[in-house]
């Protein structure tokens, strides 16, 4: 099998010389973010306004799709390395996703929202982590920070655009009203499907497999062979998931304290556009200075910004923090994923992408759950009210950054 020059890891420096899986798995995220933003992040409004679910049930099916992701990333992971193969599990997962999404217009019951939540999630378990080691084995380790960068900038400026589609049809269609309306979550909806779509043809036409130097043996879908230092990242990216509940708790505080739907979309999309502008500077950075530096970073930002949301007394305050929130996800996330390739062997780089993926998700359950329960209760139990789980996500947060600070000093 030839190798296509693109798809060869560059040395070169800058954006101009990223190869061209690089360029087509950003465009495919782009348009998949605009796609899936302007419905997504509407959904717990749909879920309270419209269909009258409470808090807890909201982060049952947040925890339960996201943990159902992060499952099926380890397996196809893995099987993208035994494979050999990392492209076409991406294409499964994107066209998963792009096809679910039309049966939100009939779903009238949490239940049947949950139906097509796990649907889309199931899409992204196929696709994200074969995603993330075919950009990884497309590009040099000098440019690993500044290729995830551009990904994560890429995806952002997505969602970035979705949300201003979402924030045009909603003003136009329920003006400053508090409380979101059927018919508009349905436009929105009937919009997302031909990004998504899209989506699915830019990755086919625009990325190429890359030829693999075959391993010792065939992976194994276990934590043994794999360096300890990304056991012990692992395990600290646990307890920092533990107190990072789904973000639709974040949209709920917003309209708890008093924004309207229009405002609460403009303020998500302040958020991407601090997303998107720090995710590529942030990438580049991490490839001069280290990455842990800049996790650990992210991370006390996002414990200072959940303890201001736990703070907060006033809509126009959760609108500033949210905004602020792209800090933590600019320095952190693209830049998480380029440590992980560095910790690890290439031919291990798609089970490593599902183990760290698989160890997210199956913590995002009982945080999403104990979010729940922390703000609204179970049963005969109370809750302690809408402070309580940010103040625990502060918590951990904190834990966390001082677990990986020390790390870095050995």
């Amino acid at each position: 099998m030839t190798i296509n020059q693109d798809t060869t890891p560059h040395k070169r420096a800058g954006l101009p010389a990223l190869p061209r899986n690089v360029w087509a798995v950003t465009a495919t995220s782009f348009l998949t973010d605009v796609s899936s933003e302007m419905v997504f992040y509407v959904l717990p409004l749909y879920l309270a306004n419209v269909l009258g679910v409470r808090t807890n049930i909201i982060g049952l099916i947040e925890g339960l799709a996201e943990t159902t992701a992060s499952l099926l990333k380890m397996v196809s992971g893995w099987l993208s390395d035994k494979l050999q193969s990392r492209k076409w599990l991406t294409v499964a997962g994107y066209s998963l996703s792009a096809l679910a999404k039309p049966f939100l217009l009939i779903a009238n019951t949490w239940g049947a929202v949950l139906a097509v939540r796990l649907a889309d999630r199931t899409g992204k378990g196929l696709r994200t982590a074969p995603r993330d080691a075919l950009i990884a084995d497309s590009i040099d380790e000098s440019q690993r920070g500044l290729a995830f960068g551009l990904h994560r900038a890429g995806d952002t400026a997505g969602a970035a655009l979705g949300l201003l589609i979402a924030l045009l049809v909603v003003a136009f269609e329920q003006r400053l009203n508090t409380q979101l309306s059927p018919a508009t979550f349905h436009a929105l909806v009937a919009i997302s499907i031909v990004p998504a779509l899209l989506a699915v043809v830019v990755l086919i036409v625009g990325a190429r497999d890359v030829k693999l130097k075959p391993g010792n043996g065939l992976p194994k879908l276990s934590l043994a062979g794999f360096d300890d230092r990304f056991k012990l990242f692992l395990v600290v990216i646990v307890l920092f998931t533990l107190g990072n509940s789904s973000d639709a708790f974040l949209i709920l505080r917003a309209q708890e304290r008093g924004l309207s739907v229009t405002a609460i979309m403009a303020m998500v999309l302040a958020f991407n556009l601090i997303y998107a502008t720090v995710s590529g500077p942030a990438g580049q950075l991490s490839d001069r200075v280290g990455r842990r530096r800049l996790i650990v970073s992210g991370w006390i930002v996002y414990g200072l910004i959940y303890l201001g949301f736990a703070l907060s007394g006033a809509g126009w305050q959760v609108f500033g923090l949210y905004a602020l929130y792209g800090l933590y996800y600019g320095l952190a996330e693209g830049v998480g994923k380029a440590l992980i390739a560095d910790l690890v062997l290439p031919e291990q780089r798609g089970t490593a992408y599902g183990l760290y993926n698989a160890a997210v998700g199956i913590t995002a359950l009982p945080a999403s759950l104990i979010a729940g329960v922390l703000w609204q209760g179970i049963g005969s139990f109370g809750g302690f009210g809408p402070r309580a789980p940010f103040l625990f996500g502060a918590s951990l947060a904190f834990a966390a950054a001082v677990v990986l600070a020390v790390w870095l000093r050995e």
